[in-house]
């Protein structure tokens, strides 16, 4: 008997098994306030090295403005540094850059007189604050700056033939944006205008001068970050 009941009452069942189901209790969703976002695809903390190359315009400064004036260049050269997140958007950190450059020029300014203006092996150690919105970054930067600067100098009438160079420090500033390519590689385009203290050529000499030197660097790199 019990067997024809369970038999009759199967059909009717598995009819409303759906609706029953469908009105047992689920599980409560996560309050808004518990959601957690997954982690970006990259980020901008950390160590990076990387590649730069560009070109400069320098002007030579003090007595070598009149004999040399302004020159200019290629430049190419290695970057590293690190930086940290402050806030989710709000980056500090610290960048070093050397680069070797072919930034020069000869002048004649005077009647018998040939000068020559150099500037080489340049080097940078900065701070950097930046905002990141999405994977670009918008920074400031400034610190130190050294360069190698060369000046050459020949006077036929007087007999004077001269070369010197100097190891001139100084300071950096500049700004420029990133923006990252894939989750470790980013690309950056920045300007640094660096200015080395005012230094001594040829002393002890009727050609005796000083000269500082100027310099804007506008440069495009990529950044491998660790």
């Amino acid at each position: 008997m019990k067997n024809k009941v369970a038999a009759l009452l199967a059909p009717f069942v598995l009819a409303a098994g759906p609706s029953l189901s469908a009105d047992l209790p689920r599980g409560a969703a996560p309050p808004p306030g518990d959601y957690v976002a997954p982690p970006p695809a990259f980020v901008w903390s950390g160590f990076y090295v990387g590649v730069h190359g560009g070109y400069a315009f320098s002007s030579f400064e003090d007595d070598a403005n009149t004999l040399i004036g302004g020159a200019d260049g290629g430049l190419i050269g290695v970057t590293g540094g690190y930086n940290y997140m402050v806030t989710p958007q709000f980056l500090l950190g610290v960048e070093a850059d050397f680069a070797f450059t072919g930034v020069s020029k000869s002048n004649a300014p005077f009647f018998g007189v040939i000068a020559r203006g150099e500037v080489d092996d340049m080097f940078t150690l900065r701070g950097r604050a930046g905002y990141s919105i999405d994977r670009a970054l918008l920074y400031v930067t400034g610190g130190f700056a050294a360069s190698k600067n060369a000046i050459g100098l020949t006077t036929p009438f007087t007999g004077f033939y001269g070369y010197q160079a100097t190891f001139q420090p100084g300071w950096a500033l500049g700004a420029g944006v990133e923006y990252m390519i894939t989750s470790n590689l980013s690309a950056k385009g920045e300007y640094i205008f660096t200015s080395t203290g005012s230094d001594s050529y040829f002393d002890f000499s009727p050609n005796a001068l000083t000269s500082a030197v100027n310099t804007s660097s506008i440069k495009g790199g990529l950044n491998f970050h660790f």
